[in-house]
């Protein structure tokens, strides 16, 4: 834990106490903070004030007597509407926070040099994380791992000189960071997403550029025309920016190109890590997330040999494009977090043959955009809710069969490519929410691997 000393004192309100802000109330009362904290959710107040914590309906508190409200980051900070616990704040002149904020300042009071890799974008963050996380922890350094991942900052252990952060970032987070100044920050891409707590693409992509507008280094994907605008803007403000790419060719920084990623400087490039063998960094947008790696390890000072021994054993993220279990020729792959069509493309554009499970609760859309790969689908295994509907996208394009469930799929895809006796990849790429079958991705994908364990002959990789 990293008790919260900058409020040492102060009387602090908190509202939101599921995983992150239990964490976050139980590190304000190791540090001396007086905390009231609250929640809609009777249950999690009752469990805070079983461990000691401090709590009170903040409708009815004084708010003057307040130095912060330590804000959940799923509780809306702006649209649709201010929470309600935001206006008494800013009525009161009360600073509105969360948990990476107090981070922030308490690394700033014991370690300010302690190396902090920071990531943010709208997709791709959680495994170029964990890449990061894996290259700095094989090569021998202390690394601290967290945020938006799922292991709250909170509970990491306290800032030291030699301690090496790497902390995802969600907008939701960043937004109540003001004081977040990364080592080495890394916004990857945008595309339209949380609107709905944003209010317009403008202030979210705006959110996202404070964390790397703040870093000591920024990198920056330029794929897209907002994150383009980005690292023009960071560099005009003085801020050394290292560009990163996947769909193009650059003159100064690193991009993927075909299983490679490439370091390019005044125009001439070179290959600085070969992909090609690495299974858990197959395809173009893991090239992306490599290129982010190798630029953020290199700006805290990890070197080249580290970098590329820790990319040629990254064990991969679970439920993303996670290679579970082979049979001679056949790769089984678990892409259950995969639950929209724009998420499933990576997958289907990174094999040749593939013996496709998609389904469950539908996003709107469908699969019609993933037409461009349907030429590399041998067949597909309809599930859930969404079989039907897929079908009539597929229909005379790619074969299909309704299998209903996920176990019957697995059963029936494994049986189709082992008689077709090609190399293949048995791919759950859903396309689809969970919930019609079960609670969360992380309970089907780990539904897959055990229905995978379950074949004959099929030799494991977790």
């Amino acid at each position: 834990m990293i008790p919260v000393t900058s409020l040492r004192g102060a009387r602090v309100a908190l509202f939101g106490l599921g995983g992150s802000g239990l964490a976050t109330a139980r590190a304000l009362v190791a540090g001396g903070a007086v905390v009231t904290a609250w929640d809609d959710n009777a249950e999690s107040v009752a469990k805070a004030a079983a461990e000691g914590i401090g709590t009170g309906d903040l409708r009815h508190a004084d708010w003057s007597e307040f130095a912060a409200l330590i804000l959940s980051p799923g509780v809306p900070l702006t649209d649709p509407t201010p929470h309600w616990t935001v206006d008494l704040a800013r009525s009161a002149g009360v600073e509105v926070i969360g948990d990476i904020e107090l981070f922030s300042r308490e690394r700033r009071a014991l370690a300010p040099e302690a190396p902090l890799i920071a990531i943010t974008g709208t997709n791709g963050k959680s495994t170029t994380t964990a890449l990061i996380g894996h290259i700095l922890s094989a090569s021998g350094r202390d690394t601290q791992l967290g945020g938006n991942i799922g292991t709250a900052v909170l509970t990491l252990d306290p800032p030291a000189k030699d301690r090496f952060y790497v902390v995802e970032c969600s907008s939701y987070q960043i937004d109540l960071s003001p004081s977040l100044e990364p080592t080495a920050g890394i916004l990857l891409n945008l595309t339209p997403d949380h609107i709905d707590r944003h209010g317009t693409m403008e202030h979210y992509a705006a959110v996202k550029e404070r964390l790397v507008a703040a870093s000591h280094t920024a990198i920056i994907g330029v794929d897209d025309a907002w994150c383009e605008a980005s690292a023009d803007r960071v560099a005009l403000a003085g801020r050394p920016v290292v560009r990163i790419a996947r769909h193009r060719s650059l003159g100064d920084g690193y991009y993927a190109q075909d299983a490679s990623v490439l370091r390019a400087e005044a125009g001439l490039a070179e290959v600085f890590a070969d992909l090609s063998g690495i299974a858990t960094l197959r395809g173009s947008h893991n090239g992306q997330n490599a290129a982010a790696a190798i630029a953020a390890c290199l700006a805290v000072g990890v070197s080249k040999a580290e970098i590329l021994s820790g990319l040629a054993s990254f064990p991969g993220l679970k439920h993303r494009m996670q290679p579970v279990a082979t049979l001679r020729d056949i790769t089984f792959v678990n892409d259950s977090k995969a639950t929209n069509a724009e998420a499933a493309a990576p997958a289907l554009s990174s094999f040749e043959r593939i013996y496709w499970i998609a389904g469950g609760v539908p996003k709107e859309g469908g699969i019609a955009s993933l037409a461009p790969y349907f030429s590399r689908i041998a067949k597909a295994y309809l599930i859930g809710r969404a079989a039907e509907d897929f079908a009539a996208t597929l229909g005379d394009v790619v074969p299909f069969e309704p299998s209903q469930t996920l176990e019957k799929a697995v059963a029936d895809a494994a049986a189709d490519a082992a008689r077709d006796g090609l190399p293949a990849a048995v791919l759950l790429s859903p396309a689809c929410a969970s919930f019609d079958q079960y609670k969360n991705f992380e309970m089907r994908g780990d539904a897959f691997v055990a229905h995978v364990a379950a074949l004959p002959g099929v030799t494991m990789l977790v």
